[in-house]
Parts: C-alpha cells; structure tokens; sequence
C-alpha cells in the first residue's frame, strides 16, 4: 500500500504503480501514523521546500532513517541516488510539486523491482 497526502498526485503513483499498488490520500501526521503503525508501507509528501512540511511528521513519527527529499528547491536527486535511498530502506519520501513528475516515477520503479 502506498500512502499519499495530496490528491494532485496520487494519480501519477497509481499511474506507475501499474495497478499494483493502493492509494490512500491522508493529511500529513493521519499518514506518518499509518507508515509508523505498519498501516502503509510507503509516505510520498509534497510542499514548497520538498522537505519541511512534505516530511516533518514523518521524520518526527518514523525517524529520519525512514525518510528522505528526494526534490528540494534547486536541488532534485538524480535516479541513482534514489535507487540507493530504497534499497537503504527509506519509506517516506518528500519533494516539491514541481518535480513529482520526475521523481514519482523513479520511486515507483524502484519500489516495485
């Protein structure tokens, strides 16, 4: 399952997740919950900076282990980068609405290897 805070994009993480995932759309700490209490397995969040509001509840609830932006503002991790974050074990990602079209599409690949 893959949790979701804002709606504008969860119709590009059902789009990769090429029907194998589940989308719930949650406001910011209902969906750090669900990720902590094993409700959801992964948190995608979006804001202005990709990282403070898009993670703080995650990072707060989940530990910043689990949690990473992966689009700042003038800065937006390469695919490999990202790969490495998964296989690292990162479940909660942040970025900035401009680039969650680039960057939802890589996670999603990774995630479903």
């Amino acid at each position: 399952m893959v949790v979701y805070q804002e709606n504008e994009n969860a119709a590009l993480i059902e789009q990769y997740g090429n029907g194998q995932v589940e989308v719930k759309v949650m406001g910011d700490l209902q969906a750090a919950m669900a990720l902590k209490n094993g409700e959801a397995d992964y948190y995608f969040g979006s804001c202005q900076t990709g990282a403070g509001g898009a993670l703080s509840m995650a990072i707060a609830l989940n530990g910043m282990s689990k949690c990473i932006p992966v689009a700042m503002v003038g800065k937006v991790l390469d695919d490999a980068e990202i790969a490495q974050a998964i296989a690292e074990g990162k479940t909660a990602f942040g970025f900035v609405p401009e680039s969650a079209a680039s960057v939802i599409p890589v996670i999603m690949n990774e995630l479903l290897k």
